[in-house]
C-alpha cells in the first residue's frame, strides 16, 4: 500500500512511512471502495466506524424533512469522517456522507481507533487536534450561515480565511460551485455576488483565488 496519502493526513502527521505501517499492521482495519453518489455514512445510523479518505471525495449533507438539505463540509484525501459521532454521546452519525466521486476509504472500529490512539501518542494528538479544529470549523460554519444575503456569506468567509492566514489572498474551497454549496446558495448568485463585489474595488476575482483590496468594506458588507 502506499502510504504517501497517510504521511500527509492530519491523523498521521509527522509519522514516517515505515513507523505509520508498523502501526498500522497491528491494530485491525479494511479498505472499502465507493462509487460516485453512494451513501458511506447514513444520517442516525449508529456510529461505530471512523474513515480515512485515500482517494476521491466525500459530502457531508444533512437533510430535513422537508426535503431541503444543508452541505455541511466536504472532505479530500488524507482527511477523516465520522471520529466526533463515533466519540459523542449517543453515538449516532448527525449526517449523510455521500460520495462526490469514486472514493476509497480505511475504515476503522471504534475500538480499533482507541487500540491505535493507545499505540502512538502522535497520534493520539493528532487525533486530538482534529476533532477540536472540526469543533472550531463547525462554529464558524454556524456563523456564516447566520447571515441571510449571499454576499454577507461570502464576506465573512473571505474575513475569516484572511485573518487565518495573515494574507490579503484567499483561495476559495476547491472550485466555486463547491464553495456555493457549502453556503447553500446557487452557483450563479455568488458568482454574480463576487463580481459586484469585484466592480467596487473590493476584491479580484480571479479563481481560484480571491485577492482582498479592502477589509473595511467586506466588513461593511456583514453590517447591511
Amino acid at each position: 500500500m502506499d502510504y504517501s496519502i497517510l504521511e500527509k493526513s492530519t491523523m498521521f502527521s509527522g509519522i514516517p512511512a515505515k513507523e505509520l505501517r508498523d502501526d498500522l499492521e497491528a491494530v485491525p482495519h479494511h479498505i472499502q471502495c465507493y462509487d460516485k453518489g453512494e451513501t458511506v455514512f447514513h444520517s442516525m445510523e449508529d456510529a461505530g466506524r471512523i474513515g480515512i479518505v485515500l482517494e476521491g471525495r466525500v459530502q457531508a449533507q444533512k437533510p430535513f424533512p422537508n426535503g431541503s438539505q444543508i452541505n455541511v463540509s466536504i472532505r479530500n484525501p488524507g482527511e477523516m469522517i465520522g471520529p466526533a459521532a463515533v466519540f459523542s454521546r449517543n453515538q449516532k452519525y448527525p449526517c449523510d456522507v455521500v460520495s462526490l466521486e469514486p472514493a476509497t476509504i480505511m475504515m476503522f472500529r471504534r475500538e480499533d481507533i482507541l487500540l491505535l490512539l493507545q499505540k502512538d501518542i502522535r497520534i493520539m494528538r493528532n487525533f486530538m487536534t482534529e476533532l477540536a479544529t472540526a469543533t472550531y470549523m463547525l462554529q464558524q460554519r454556524l456563523e456564516m450561515l447566520s447571515y441571510s444575503g449571499i454576499a454577507q456569506k461570502a464576506a465573512f468567509y473571505l474575513l475569516i480565511q484572511a485573518r487565518q492566514s495573515g494574507q490579503n489572498s484567499v483561495r476559495i474551497p476547491d472550485s466555486i460551485s463547491n464553495w456555493a454549496m457549502i453556503m447553500n446558495v446557487s452557483r450563479s448568485s455568488l458568482h454574480r455576488e463576487l463580481k459586484k463585489l469585484e466592480a467596487n474595488g473590493v476584491i479580484t476575482y480571479n479563481p481560484p483565488n480571491i485577492e482582498i483590496h479592502n477589509f473595511e468594506a467586506l466588513q461593511n458588507v456583514l453590517s447591511k
